[in-house]
């Protein structure tokens, strides 16, 4: 039996979206693949797409700016929707993205983050992320 890992799960209205991946660890050369399960609730909803990124967050103070962190995006798949998800029905959109040599880093105050933002049809867009690894572990 394989377990399900749960990356994200954003919640909005009724419906709920979960953003699974089969390996939150990656060795140099694997892929990130997953599944976006998208649960209808108690009505109809229109989507528009979701769009996951995969972002490099590096912590870096910098007198000239009022942010700690620098977010570089390294890797980005758009999953189209055709029609809505119909109440209490659930759809699933497999994905798959292939890493680079940008998603290694050299600097302990680096990570890596799967951004799942889902785009609704009337203009309201709710995200959530989660840590993924790639690379070497430290041990």
């Amino acid at each position: 039996m394989k377990f399900r890992n749960f990356l994200t799960s954003i919640g909005f209205g009724s419906m709920k979206v979960e953003t699974v991946i089969e390996r939150p660890h990656l060795d140099e050369g694997e892929t990130l693949n997953g599944t976006i399960y998208l649960h209808g609730g108690d009505g109809e909803q229109d989507i528009e797409f979701v769009e996951l990124k995969v972002i490099k967050v590096v912590e870096d103070y910098r007198e000239d700016s009022d942010f700690d962190y620098i977010e570089t995006v390294v890797g980005k798949q758009s999953i189209e929707f055709a029609g809505s998800v119909k109440s209490k029905e659930t759809v699933m959109r497999q994905f798959e993205i292939v890493p680079d040599e940008r998603w290694l880093f050299d600097s302990d105050k680096a990570k890596l983050i799967v951004r799942t933002i889902v785009h609704i049809d009337n203009g309201l867009d709710v995200q959530d992320e989660d840590e993924v690894t790639y690379g070497k572990l430290e041990g």
